[in-house]
């Protein structure tokens, strides 16, 4: 561990309330936080435990965003929150709406409906957000949120929903095709001009379950194609040969990052 490293990563325990269920919460601190008085932007993210640190990943490895935020000139704050991992509960969590059919089809559970999303990001804006503010030097109505595949679904969600707190959305490998017909009529009856930018994008190899890539590809180029119209920077990347893990969205660091924080 190289010196001063060890401060730059918090962790803390929280109830998601409207699903009465703990959660890890990790807090990663620019490399400047304990040595100013600077106050800083706030991006969330989801599924936490895979962006930080290898030994935590549920894969074995991670997005990498502790060594990137410490080797680059970045100062922001990341909150990542840990996924529900109790059976496929992240499914109901990050999918916004009910799709009943594909929850059984994909993992033949019939307790997977999807449809909490809405509480889940209800709680992030209403709760954790103002923790997160109170405790940390942060700006406040300097907000983002990121995630990729259902992570991704999620935060495109929140974007609509709270355009004017969620100003930058990241979107990396979204799953828009579990709530495909609800997300795109969401975007096009919302008023988005608060967003300030979108990055999305999409690998040519994303194939998961009896998903193919050219859904994955169409269902995000869609979506792409409301935004387009709506919100003055978005941008839409067709990654060659990337599939859907965290070492292709750790790959893609430079490209996403750099895009919602583009001075």
């Amino acid at each position: 561990m190289k010196k001063g490293l060890i401060n730059m990563l918090e962790y803390f325990t929280v109830t998601i309330t409207p699903f009465e269920s703990d959660r890890r919460v990790s807090v990663l601190l620019p490399k400047s936080y304990h040595t100013s008085e600077k106050r800083y932007p706030v991006l969330y993210m989801h599924d936490g435990q895979n962006l930080f640190l290898d030994e935590e990943a549920s894969f074995g490895v991670s997005w990498g965003l502790k060594d990137y935020l410490e080797q680059s000139d970045l100062e922001i704050i990341i909150v990542g929150i840990d996924c529900n991992r109790e059976g496929f509960e992240r499914f109901n969590e990050y999918a916004p709406w009910e799709n009943r059919e594909l929850g059984q089809r994909l993992f033949d559970d019939e307790n997977l409906t999807g449809g909490k999303g809405k509480e889940y990001i209800e709680y992030i804006t209403h709760e954790l957000k103002p923790r997160i503010d109170e405790k940390y030097r942060t700006i406040p109505d300097d907000t983002a949120m990121a995630g990729s595949s259902m992570g991704g679904l999620i935060s495109t969600y929140a974007g609509c929903r709270y355009p004017n707190i969620y100003k930058r959305i990241g979107s990396l490998s979204s799953a828009y095709w579990i709530n495909q017909t609800e997300i795109e009529a969401y975007i096009k009856e919302r008023d988005l001009t608060g967003l300030e930018r979108f990055y999305l994008d999409i690998g040519t190899k994303e194939d998961t379950s009896f998903i193919n890539h050219q859904v994955y590809i169409d269902s995000s180029q869609a979506v792409y194609d409301l935004l387009k119209e709506k919100v003055a920077h978005v941008r839409f990347e067709i990654i060659e040969d990337a599939v859907h893990n965290e070492a292709a969205w750790r790959a893609r660091l430079p490209e996403f990052l750099g895009y919602l924080y583009e001075k």
